[in-house]
């Protein structure tokens, strides 16, 4: 009975021990890989697209408008007839101005027939000098009237020659001003305007922060200029930045840059909007991850790596830049580690994480 009850206090101490305490539960994040790609330095901004040359084509002259040669929104080329004013007035007053050119010119070749004459008569003392310096003089002053003539000829000549108004630029036509029948004046309002669609140019605006790079790069070679769709960032065309301002706008912090592009399939039109991309330089071979993967902290910005053994640590880095949705690691990854872009909240030091979806850095940068 004695042995019985010795072994009953080390069965109560046996029951009464503590069990372990089960691990800690994973924590689930997503993760994605850090990348090494070439990435390009950008600069975006909404720009306008405005045509290269643009005319409005105005009468030089007054009359009834009798024709138009060409179709609203129809390309013409530099010389295309565009409209024609009644030249019946201006071929009148072309007729008279000849007319008076043959009148004058006969009566200045009988004065200086008469001016020989009384040369020879003066020297034989038949009529006197001031008679032949009178006769001279008249000869004179009817060439000069002849010369008068002949740039009355020209003038109505060039005038009948504006009867017939022609394209002044190839380009694109506009909406036609004014009709057939009317009467226009000459310098009035606009017939039709013109504009130049290939090439075409795209204005936007940088600030005046980035002009001494822009500057820098330019001196050293031509810099591409991409014009996106907006709504969905899909490339229109392809272009060179051709001009910078010469003075920043004080009022905005900015200053105006043009590209021009070639757009000979049409993509892109005068007064639309898109998003000019500026390229300045491109960093190869950087170690590029998405920007939800960076945190800030009161010792700057770090990122939680998982490690191979789907615990986490977290590491200080130095962001050189972003890149839209990415931004560029300067300092603190390497190609290949994991590291945590979405479930920061519930991490610590060692925690052990579940990997909910892998996710990569995006393909290019996004605005």
């Amino acid at each position: 009975m004695k042995r019985f009850a010795l072994l009953l206090p080390g069965l109560a101490v046996a029951c009464a021990r503590p069990k372990a305490a089960p691990p800690p539960e994973a924590v689930p994040v997503t993760v994605a890989t850090v990348a090494r790609r070439s990435v390009p330095l950008q600069i975006r901004n909404v720009g306008s697209v405005q045509p290269v040359t643009s005319v409005s084509v105005r009468a030089q002259v007054g009359g009834e408008l009798t024709a138009v040669h060409f179709r609203e929104g129809q390309d013409v080329r530099q010389g295309d007839p565009l409209f024609t004013i009644d030249p019946r007035p201006y071929q009148s007053q072309l007729a008279q101005a000849e007319a008076a050119l043959r009148r004058d010119q006969a009566q200045q070749a009988n004065a200086a027939a008469n001016a020989k004459r009384y040369d020879e008569l003066v020297k034989k003392d038949y009529v006197t000098r001031e008679q032949s310096d009178q006769v001279r003089a008249n000869s004179e002053a009817l060439g000069a009237t002849v010369s008068a003539d002949r740039a009355a000829v020209e003038n109505a000549r060039l005038e009948l020659e504006y009867c017939s108004i022609r394209s002044p630029m190839a380009g694109r036509t506009g909406r036609v001003m004014v009709q057939r029948g009317n009467i226009v004046k000459p310098n009035d309002a606009a017939l039709v305007t013109i504009n130049q669609i290939s090439p075409i140019d795209v204005s936007f605006t940088v600030p005046e922060g980035e002009l001494p790079e822009i500057r820098r790069r330019q001196s050293a070679g031509r810099l591409e200029v991409v014009a996106e769709d907006p709504s969905d960032h899909r490339t229109l065309a392809r272009g060179a930045l051709t001009f910078v301002d010469n003075a920043v706008d004080r009022a905005t912090g900015t200053i105006t840059l043009k590209a021009t592009f070639p757009n000979a399939d049409r993509a892109l039109w005068p007064g639309e909007f898109v998003e000019a991309v500026l390229t300045l330089s491109t960093d190869r071979d950087a170690l590029v991850v998405p920007a939800s993967a960076i945190q800030t902290g009161q010792q700057g910005s770090y990122a939680w790596v998982v490690k191979p053994d789907d615990t986490v640590e977290s590491r200080p880095v130095t962001v050189a830049r972003a890149s839209g949705d990415d931004v560029v690691v300067a300092r603190g990854l390497s190609a290949g580690e994991r590291v945590v872009t979405d479930g920061q909240l519930r991490l610590a030091p060692g925690a052990r994480v579940e990997i909910k979806a892998a996710a990569t850095p995006a393909a290019g940068p996004k605005p």
